[in-house]
């Protein structure tokens, strides 16, 4: 075992409101200079301690401004391993969520998408996490 390597955990959920459509935010290209302003979908890095529906919960109201009163289904789990000594663990919900979005800096605007127009945007506009969960029908619109 590495032990240099240091292991984080993330969660993300893809959100659907009570139209069917799905909630994307573009990030910031100046916070995530790494990623660019793809969309993606919220969420982050847990804090330990507390528990991972916690965790969302409190990206998701960090980053939309919107609680998630719904318990999310966990549907998917992936390995980043794109920055030297760090292993990233991403778990990915999907869930259902109602409101007004209200950004904070991390992203530069939201849209609530049709699964037509998510599955139209290409691997320059997508999280390319959150796109591989599409591509392989792990997460199916």
């Amino acid at each position: 075992m590495n032990e240099a390597i240091k292991l984080q955990v993330g969660v993300k959920a893809l959100l659907k409101n009570s139209e069917g459509k799905y909630l994307l935010l573009r990030r910031n290209p100046e916070k995530y200079p790494e990623i660019g302003a793809k969309w993606d979908i919220p969420g982050g890095r847990i804090d330990p301690g507390s528990t991972l529906i916690d965790n969302l919960k409190r990206e998701v109201k960090e980053e939309t401004g919107l609680n998630l009163d719904k318990t999310p289904k966990l549907v998917g789990a992936q390995d980043i391993l794109k920055v030297s000594g760090r292993h990233v663990v991403r778990l990915t919900y999907v869930g259902e969520i109602e409101g007004d979005v209200k950004l904070d800096d991390e992203s530069l605007e939201y849209k609530w998408f049709s699964a037509y127009e998510i599955h139209q945007l290409t691997e320059k506009e997508l999280d390319s996490f959150f796109k591989e969960l599409i591509d392989q029908k792990i997460i199916e619109l």
